[in-house]
């Protein structure tokens, strides 16, 4: 699936303006974490650019089943988050396609997460390979000053990988770990997802309330 996908944004009304952020979902593992953002940038009304590597399309298949594969990923969405994603648009790019809208710093793209970000994906952004839709984009978020957010999801970590994470932080992207928190008491895999999900939306200048706030 490539290029404009099903259009999920019915409800927003003619004239406003479109919020577009860009996802790569990788290989590494918390494919839980992928579908949670995407499903809340959907929510708040946003275009989604959605790029997803052959070893993140397998992760989605692997880790939360046929259902959640890139083709059903829209009624998928729907059915395990509720029709307020439809608020959303959802666009789909083939990782291959380096000339896609996202490549360019002229395309009105305003940030991007790569959730979770493999350890090759963070080697190539680290050191600006732009090998791949992911990278390329990637690269033209720090180029153009735009927020872009990491979610490494690897541990231990050699000391090659946390070089290329300060290498992605000293270039201007935030490396944000997929580290949940447990002060809001979670009791569930979808509760440290929805912790995540708010840490990555938040980065990306969105409100939410997939978590409480630490009131001290």
């Amino acid at each position: 699936m490539s290029g404009k996908g099903p259009d999920t944004g019915a409800g927003r009304a003619s004239g406003d303006v479109v919020r577009r952020v860009a996802v790569g979902i990788t290989g590494a593992s918390g494919a839980l974490y992928a579908v949670r953002t995407v499903a809340a940038l959907l929510s708040c009304g946003t275009e989604v650019e959605l790029v997803v590597s052959e070893f993140g399309r397998r992760l989605l298949r692997e880790e939360l089943g046929e259902a959640a594969s890139l083709d059903g990923l829209p009624e998928y969405l729907a059915t395990r988050y509720g029709e307020g994603v439809r608020a959303g648009n959802l666009v789909v790019h083939s990782n291959r396609d380096v000339g896609a809208s996202i490549a360019s710093g002229s395309y009105p793209c305003e940030s991007m997460a790569i959730v979770p970000c493999s350890m090759k994906t963070l080697a190539g952004v680290a050191h600006g390979l732009s090998r791949t839709l992911i990278e390329r984009a990637a690269d033209v978020m720090l180029k153009e000053r735009r927020p872009l957010v990491v979610v490494p999801r690897e541990t231990p970590m050699s000391l090659p990988q946390l070089r290329n994470m300060v290498a992605c932080a000293e270039a201007g992207a935030m490396v944000l770990p997929a580290m949940p928190a447990f002060y809001q008491g979670p009791r569930t895999l979808d509760d440290l997802a929805d912790f995540m999900a708010g840490k990555i939306v938040s980065a990306l200048g969105f409100p939410h309330e997939l978590y409480p706030p630490w009131t001290g």
